[in-house]
């Protein structure tokens, strides 16, 4: 929508849709000089070209089904049966990005690290890069969306049953494998670039550890742990690539940081699902400005600059378990979320306890949580446990993870797991409406799977928030403490990018504060499938 009134803006521009997705198309009608309600295939959108004289085709702001058809496009008009042309980033350029074995050079000539990798045409080239890489390895189909098919192989026997059941290798569409980075940071950039200067809307750091998908990871801008030399060298990278691409318009870079070296993942030269959640949330609209660049403007000209904010601001996502019963709510490197929102504010805990509430994940301020665990993650869940049992919450456990608190002078009271009946285990606990305010289980091994996914049922049913990984917890447990401390700010979303000194507006500061004792006002905003509270 953005794109099209950026066009239309320029003058003398008829712009027309083509969108066949009914929970979105009723807003193309007012937007668009035309609609066409067509499935996004190559030969609907050959026939729709060929039906008028059009200047041109962008295929940037339709995900990748419409990224997908770019080279198909290029080669109509190559063979003369297609009159256009493809503005923005060339076809060859995005082939690039998608192509791994052109993508790993290009990196090579820019000297930018990536995770050791490599794209197997066969069952016996995917054993010898694994043998090359060593485990655990991120494996995944090319071309995709949505990280469809990708899972996390530990050893050769889940390699071989992947490669046998989920995925079809072909010399078309290898399987592509990557060393996996352990407790690493994710970090997503969307930028614009003119083929001449690079333009960063948000450096976006994930709150869930890298081998989360990040359509399913929380994020928040600006970053809150990286230190000024990594986001320097996010900058650096992530202009060196949209030059070397060769990207006109919108790209999205992901990266991974460990031990203080950044990596690059993967680049998408077009627009992502997080560039509605960077433009609200600086201000900068990146679709419009990427719109206007792709048709011919410059950047210099534009008068753009990186954003600098004195807020914070927390994507959080919306899952559709409630909905999908018998679904693994587990969260991995294939992504399960259905839409987003955002939470906005001053203080990192207080934007996150707004992004929660948005998403019908309300963070209690009181009451009783459990904890679960796995051996690895004890250590990570001891600062959240901490500070829940110094903000006044008491803790319930499992008997692995009560020993651990208790020995590091966190008390806890014990409940039984689900696997090792009754009286009474945790489901048990629920049921009899025990006070339980939030649940936090992050599964390892096949029971504690087991027991995770009759856990996480039995707290859809009684409408419990619940976490599933040591990140989130920890975010939560901050949040909690931020609203223990200080009220939440409430402000028209265009006040956070109107006031640098983060001064509160005239209404606001002659109201009385909103309290956990008073309640909470949602300022709802609506943009694409982002709401923003």
């Amino acid at each position: 929508m953005h794109a099209v009134k950026a066009l239309r803006e320029e003058g003398g521009v008829e712009v027309h849709i083509v969108n066949n997705n009914p929970e979105t198309v009723s807003t193309d009608y007012d937007t668009s000089d035309r609609l066409f309600f067509e499935p996004m295939t190559l030969e609907d959108v050959t026939n729709i070209l060929k039906s008028d004289n059009y200047a041109g085709v962008m295929v940037q702001f339709g995900g990748q089904n419409s990224v997908n058809l770019a080279l198909p496009l290029e080669r109509a008009v190559k063979s003369g049966n297609l009159n256009t042309k493809i503005f923005g980033t060339s076809p060859d350029a995005m082939d690039m990005a998608e192509d791994r074995d052109r993508f790993s050079q290009l990196l090579e000539e820019l000297e930018i690290p990536s995770p050791a990798n490599g794209s197997a045409y066969s069952e016996e080239e995917a054993f010898a890069i694994a043998e090359k890489i060593g485990f655990p390895l991120l494996v995944r189909p090319s071309y995709v969306l949505g990280g469809r098919a990708m899972e996390l192989v530990h050893d050769e026997v889940e390699l071989q049953t992947y490669i046998r059941e989920a995925v079809r290798v072909s010399r078309q569409h290898p399987v592509l494998l990557d060393s996996f980075l352990q407790n690493a940071i994710e970090i997503d950039v969307d930028a614009v670039c003119d083929g001449t200067d690079v333009l960063i809307g948000g450096i976006m750091e994930h709150i869930e550890e890298a081998g989360v998908h990040s359509g399913d990871s929380a994020c928040v801008i600006p970053s809150q742990s990286l230190t000024a030399d990594v986001i320097e060298t996010v900058r650096e990278y992530t202009k060196s690539l949209a030059l070397g691409i060769g990207v006109v318009g919108l790209i999205n870079i992901q990266f991974a940081v460990k031990d203080e070296v950044v990596y690059i993942l993967e680049a998408n030269p077009r627009a992502s699902r997080t560039v509605p959640f960077v433009s609200k949330a600086t201000g900068m609209p990146l679709a419009k400005i990427a719109a206007t660049v792709m048709f011919g403007r410059k950047l210099a000209d534009l008068g753009y600059t990186e954003p600098e904010m004195s807020h914070v601001a927390v994507k959080e996502v919306l899952l559709p378990f409630n909905k999908l019963p018998g679904v693994d709510t587990v969260l991995g490197p294939e992504m399960k979320s259905t839409g987003e929102v955002m939470g906005i504010d001053y203080d990192f805990g207080r934007a996150y306890y707004k992004a929660c509430l948005s998403a019908d994940n309300e963070l209690p301020l009181e009451g009783n949580v459990f904890i679960s665990v796995g051996t690895e993650d004890k250590e990570g869940i001891l600062p959240a446990a901490q500070n829940l049992h110094e903000l006044g919450l008491k803790i319930f456990g499992t008997t692995g993870t009560v020993a651990f608190l208790e020995s590091h002078g966190i008390p806890a009271s014990l409940v039984r797991k689900v696997q090792e009946g009754s009286p009474p285990n945790i489901i048990d606990v629920m049921r009899r409406g025990g006070d339980l305010r939030l649940i936090i289980n992050a599964p390892s091994g096949k029971y504690s799977r087991q027991d995770h996914v009759r856990i996480m049922r039995a707290a859809l049913d009684y409408n419990i928030p619940y976490i599933t990984t040591i990140q989130a917890a920890n975010a939560a447990a901050q949040a909690i403490r931020s609203l223990k401390k200080d009220s939440i700010t409430i402000e028209p979303l265009s006040h956070y990018h109107a006031d640098p000194k983060n001064q509160l507006s005239p209404f606001f500061a002659t109201t009385p504060p909103f309290t956990a004792a008073s309640g909470y006002m949602l300022l709802a905003e609506e943009s694409g499938h982002l709401r923003i509270a």
